[in-house]
């Protein structure tokens, strides 16, 4: 087990090594410049079609909310409580600056996944419409490029076994061990059978529980961290001075933190940053195939929320209370480190808004991800796979949930590098298509307007 584990870490270190984070801010960039800055300016018109999206807007199976949720669902994780945690306490407080760079950047290319997941997406024989990076790789670059297609929806269904599974499922274990002293295959079998009577109703349910679930939960932690954040308001630019001169300078040794240079905060932040908000993995834009949509480019900047949403907000809210609580320099690490921080400000209840967040969070992740599996299973193997991959998930939970934390994170990480490259690939190659369709799209707008 010992070497397989440092053989996994070395592939770990070799596909998140500078190539991988200059493809993926590379591609971002190239995105929001090519867009002329479109995810920036067209925020607001995002919210205003997240809100217009409750009801269907066209042809699909779940409204473009939904879609949203499902995509948040899957996105609002782990990644945003035990992410940042490990992120910080590895690369030092200047890792969520990187994480910020990359949400920003990240902006662009979940919206060019969402406009090509809905431009090119399919009905199925079960009647669902099915989309994603190995649906556009075929039908927007054509049979020579079907290999790539394939290697996605290989990566994609293992990638979901370890981001959106057993590390989900691993998480909460090792949380709910901690802090309420449950034991760890209890909680593998709860999460397993809540997991098991979802999936049931499929992608619907789904939709229909993360429509309900998504927004209360994310609300009640952003109200936990606002209220420690509050009550520190005084230590707040003193945090936020610490994060940016931390991302160029390197992280001196202090307290429990061992210190840490440059590269390994903006390692650590990328890799953190994508795990959380999963720009560029081209798993959202399978949740967002299936919106009730008439247009690729209204879908396109409900997406984009998703990455605004899960990282300038949601993690840098954990983010601030770490580094404000002070709690960074402990040595804790991961969820046990945003445990720590909220504990300290909220004595008594801040342990458990995080447990319990982390809880919710891994469940609703565990779900959207179920249908990002299910998707890529589905285009590899035909609808016939649909019901052994719902068990197979379902059984694998327990085991995530047993298994180590260290090795399980690493295998998720490389899943998720393996998994990201094709879908980065396509979108360069794909570019054209986003940006006509956007200038277009929106020139209709503007004339629309003028003719009104």
């Amino acid at each position: 087990m010992e070497q397989i584990s440092e053989a996994i870490g070395l592939v770990n270190g070799l596909v998140w090594g500078p190539p991988m984070l200059v493809l993926i801010l590379g591609t971002g960039l190239y995105l929001t410049a090519g867009l002329g800055l479109l995810p920036l300016r067209k925020l607001g018109f995002g919210f205003r079609m997240l809100w217009a999206g409750r009801k269907e807007l066209g042809k699909g199976d779940i409204t473009p909310f939904n879609a949203l949720m499902t995509s948040l669902s899957a996105t609002i994780g782990t990644g945003n409580i035990a992410g940042v945690g490990t992120a910080i306490a590895i690369g030092g407080p200047g890792a969520l600056f990187w994480m910020w760079i990359t949400a920003l950047v990240g902006m662009a290319t979940k919206y060019a996944e969402a406009v090509l997941a809905v431009r090119y997406r399919e009905v199925d024989e079960n009647n669902n419409h099915v989309g994603g990076p190995m649906y556009y790789i075929r039908n927007g670059l054509g049979s020579n490029w079907a290999w790539l297609a394939t290697a996605f929806a290989i990566f994609g269904m293992l990638a979901g076994f370890g981001i959106g599974n057993a590390v989900q499922a691993n998480s909460v274990a090792d949380a709910m061990e901690s802090k309420f002293s449950v034991p760890f295959y209890i909680t593998g079998a709860v999460m397993m059978t809540a997991v098991g009577l979802v999936l049931i109703g499929g992608i619907r349910w789904i939709a229909q529980v993360a429509g309900k679930l998504v927004p209360l939960m994310a609300t009640a932690y952003l109200l936990a961290g606002l209220v420690v954040l509050g009550l520190n308001i005084g230590e707040v630019p003193a945090a936020f001075m610490t994060i940016v001169q931390d991302a160029f300078t390197p992280t001196a040794q202090v307290g429990g933190f061992a210190g840490a240079g440059i590269m390994l905060a903006i390692q650590m932040g990328v890799a953190r940053g994508i795990f959380s908000n999963e720009a560029g993995l081209g798993s959202a834009p399978i949740a967002h195939a299936a919106a009730e949509t008439d247009s690729p480019v209204r879908q396109g900047t409900v997406a984009m929320l998703g990455t605004f949403i899960d990282t300038i907000i949601i993690c840098t809210i954990t983010g601030l209370v770490i580094v404000v609580s002070g709690a960074w320099q402990s040595g804790e690490t991961g969820a046990a480190l945003s445990a720590a921080a909220f504990g300290n400000e909220l004595p008594g209840a801040g342990a458990y808004v995080v447990t319990l967040g982390l809880a919710l969070f891994a469940f609703t992740t565990i779900l959207g991800w179920s249908v990002y599996g299910e998707r890529c299973a589905e285009y590899l193997f035909g609808i016939r796979a649909i019901v052994p991959f719902r068990v197979l998930w379902v059984l694998v939970l327990p085991m995530g949930a047993l298994s180590g934390l260290d090795l399980v994170w690493t295998i998720a990480d490389t899943l998720n590098a393996m998994m990201a490259i094709p879908n980065l690939v396509a979108l360069l190659l794909l570019s054209p298509v986003v940006f006509k369709i956007s200038r277009d799209f929106f020139a209709e707008q503007a004339a629309t307007r003028q003719a009104s």
